[in-house]
């Protein structure tokens, strides 16, 4: 199993970043997974960031990217997206993709079985 995160970099406050995250190897079908983004700064804990379901129905967010952040899905290609959109230094942390088996999205990172590498954001002011 592999999901491999990219798009990570140095952006400006204010600025927009595109995560992508590709999938290969997941038990079943890619569409039967709930996929979700989490994030983690340094000397923080990983953190929910957004969350959607097997069939992009339904998606959830952290209060903090609400409204800046959209996670969306392409099942064709096995892919995860993350915009995120009008930055700020707060967002910078690794940024992590991740696969559950129940297709319903969830924001507790245990219930997750499948995790990729982080993709490095950084945002300055």
């Amino acid at each position: 199993v592999q999901l491999q995160a990219s798009g990570g970099g140095l952006a400006q406050a204010g600025g927009s970043l595109r995560l992508s995250c590709a999938a290969s190897g997941l038990i079943g079908s890619f569409s039967a997974y709930a996929l979700g983004w989490f994030r983690q700064a340094p000397g923080k804990e990983r953190e929910f960031v957004a969350s959607v379901a097997w069939d992009a129905g339904v998606t959830t967010y952290t209060d903090s990217v609400e409204g800046r952040f959209f996670i969306s899905r392409d099942n064709a290609k096995s892919m995860v997206y993350l915009e995120m959109n009008s930055l700020k230094p707060e967002d910078t942390a690794d940024y992590y993709c991740a696969a559950d088996r129940l297709s319903v999205p969830r924001r507790n990172k245990y219930t997750y079985d499948y995790w990729g590498q982080g993709t490095q954001v950084t945002v300055s002011s």
